[in-house]
């Protein structure tokens, strides 16, 4: 099966996909996230995938540091040296736990329509940067924020008719700004409700369009250079 869906993605370009209007390409799609997640890894992201998060708003302020140092963290930096950073900076929290407590009360107290507002308090997190803090508001929040990192911008770039790809050709994928964070959130959760409207359902799910640009962030296409400018015409054709 691994094979076989490898294949398809091969066959499929992102854009293609992107712009496709068949459920079942997309339900591959997002097949292929899980058989490109590492089987030391898979147990976590499953048990991230089924957390309840009421339960981290319910933990008090240690349980919840606990959290982010032991599971969180751990997903999010994978790389052991980037891991120790973060888990660095994490620990100042240690001398300032009322702060860290704030945070936490505030995650589950913004509107959620409001995507500068829960990167902003995300992001107050020591050793969360923008990917980061929109990591940690996608396992809590799948229904309303994705995961936007530098895999995400690159697998964005390779599709040439975005509106937003003159913003994305700007952008420095591995030192997301606010702003950028904003607009890729909004494509994101724009692309969610473009395909539950074409495939009335109510499944897609920002978390999930992250988590298929994710799988296909290692796929060979040029990326267009900021010097350059990004192919706007657009096409009518196989359009949603």
């Amino acid at each position: 099966m691994r094979k076989e869906l490898e294949g398809w993605m091969m066959e499929l370009k992102i854009e293609e996909l992107w712009y496709s209007t068949r459920q079942d390409d997309w339900l591959i799609a997002e097949n292929c996230y899980w058989n490109q997640v590492s089987d030391a890894n898979r147990n976590l992201e499953k048990s991230l995938e089924m957390l309840n998060p009421d339960d981290i708003k319910h933990m008090n302020v240690e349980t919840f540091y606990l959290f982010l140092h032991d599971t969180y963290f751990v997903w999010k930096y994978t790389a052991k040296n980037r891991l120790a950073t973060t888990r660095a900076q994490l620990k100042r929290h240690l001398t300032d736990i009322t702060t860290l407590a704030e945070i936490q009360n505030e995650l589950f107290s913004f509107d959620k329509a409001q995507i500068r507002t829960g990167l902003e308090i995300a992001s107050r997190i020591r050793g969360l940067g923008i990917a980061g803090a929109s990591g940690l508001l996608s396992v809590l929040f799948p229904d309303y924020f994705g995961t936007v990192d530098q895999f995400v911008v690159k697998s964005l770039l390779r599709i040439n008719e975005l509106n937003e790809l003159e913003n994305l050709v700007r952008m420095r994928p591995e030192a997301l700004t606010l702003a950028d964070g904003v607009v890729l959130e909004q494509l994101l959760r724009a692309k969610a409700d473009e395909l539950n409207r074409i495939f009335q359902t109510c499944t897609w799910t920002p978390r999930k369009i992250d988590k298929i640009l994710w799988a296909y962030r290692e796929k060979g296409e040029n990326l267009p250079h900021i010097d350059e400018k990004p192919n706007l015409k657009r096409h009518s054709e196989n359009r949603i």
